[in-house]
C-alpha cells in the first residue's frame, strides 16, 4: 500500500508574523527533538500528523533554544533562569498561548516552572494533543495495522508522575491495538528509564545493574512486540536497552506519534 503524501512544509514563527498571521500553537521542538538522530524521526513524524490534519501551528526555528530542564536538574540554576527569562520574552514577542511538545521534559518545565518569570501557557504534550484528536472525532486511525501485535507501554517519569498523565498515551495505544500488556510496575509505580535528572549525560555510577537494562527487562518481561515509549529520553534508554539484550531485531521500540502515523500510513 502507497504511503499517503503530505505536503511538508514546517512553518516557522518569524515567517507566520511577518505575514500578519498568528498560528494557533506552538511547537517547541525540543534539545532532542533537534539533534537526536532517531527522535529527528519522531519530529518529523508527528509533523507530518499535523500536516494531515491541517493543524495551525509554526516553530521558532532557530530562535528556540533549550527550555533550561536539563541545566537545572544538573544543578546549574543560573543557566536554567538565563534560558527560561529569554524564551519567556521571545514567546512573549510572538503571543504565544499554547504550547505542545513530544517531550515530558519540556512540558514539565513550561507548565510547572516557567510561570514562576511570567511564563504562562497552555503546555500539551503530543499524548494528550492526540488523544483530543481521537475522542473529537478528527484523528481516525486504521486498527487493522497493529492487529494481532501487542504493545507495551513505558510511563515517562515527568508525564506520568510528576504531571499525573497516565491516560492519554494508553487511550491512544488501546485505539490502535486491542492487545496493551502492562509491565509489573506502571503507572506511579514505573520504574525511571534512567535518563531523567541529567542522568544521560554523565557516566553510570557503581552499582550491579543499570537502571535502563532494568527497565528493558520489565518491558521484555510482557512478552510484547512493540515497547511504546513518549519521550525522546525514554526512547534512547530503552532502544539501548534492547540493543543490550540482543532484541533490537525482534522487539521494536516506537514513540506514540509513530504509531499513530503508521496507522494513518503517513
Amino acid at each position: 500500500m502507497e504511503k499517503t503524501k503530505v505536503k511538508i512544509e514546517v512553518p516557522v514563527m518569524a515567517d507566520k508574523f511577518a505575514n500578519g498571521e498568528k498560528p494557533e500553537y506552538l511547537l517547541w521542538v525540543g534539545s532532542a527533538g533537534a539533534f537526536d538522530d532517531r527522535y529527528k524521526n519522531v519530529t518529523r513524524t508527528f509533523v507530518k500528523i499535523l500536516a494531515y490534519l491541517g493543524i495551525d501551528y509554526a516553530v521558532l526555528g532557530t530562535e528556540e533554544s533549550s527550555s533550561g530542564d536539563v541545566a537545572r536538574r544538573a544543578g546549574n540554576e543560573m543557566l536554567f533562569q538565563m534560558q527560561a527569562l529569554m524564551n519567556v520574552e521571545i514567546l512573549k514577542g510572538y503571543e504565544v498561548k499554547k504550547i505542545i511538545t513530544c517531550d515530558p521534559h519540556v512540558y514539565n518545565t513550561f507548565k510547572n516552572e516557567y510561570p514562576d518569570y511570567d511564563g504562562n501557557y497552555e503546555v500539551i504534550h503530543h499524548s494528550q494533543f492526540l488523544k483530543q484528536l481521537i475522542d473529537d472525532g478528527k484523528l481516525k486511525l486504521d486498527t487493522d495495522v497493529f492487529k494481532g501485535k501487542s504493545i507495551t507501554y513505558h510511563d515517562p517519569c515527568y508525564l506520568g508522575r510528576a504531571n499525573g498523565e497516565y491516560n492519554a498515551p494508553r487511550k491512544v495505544i488501546n485505539t490502535l491495538s486491542s492487545s496493551l500488556i502492562e509491565m509489573k510496575r506502571n503507572r506511579s509505580f514505573a520504574l525511571c528509564c534512567g535518563a531523567g535528572g541529567g542522568q544521560m549525560f554523565k557516566e553510570a555510577e557503581k552499582g550491579n545493574k543499570e537502571v535502563f537494562i532494568e527497565r528493558t527487562e520489565d518491558a521484555l518481561e510482557t512478552g510484547a512486540e512493540i515497547i511504546a515509549t513518549a519521550c525522546p529520553y525514554c526512547m534512547v534508554m530503552m532502544t539501548d536497552g534492547l540493543k543490550y539484550s540482543n532484541k533490537e531485531e525482534k522487539i521494536k521500540n516506537y514513540d506514540i506519534a509513530e504509531l499513530v502515523a503508521m496507522s494513518l500510513n503517513l
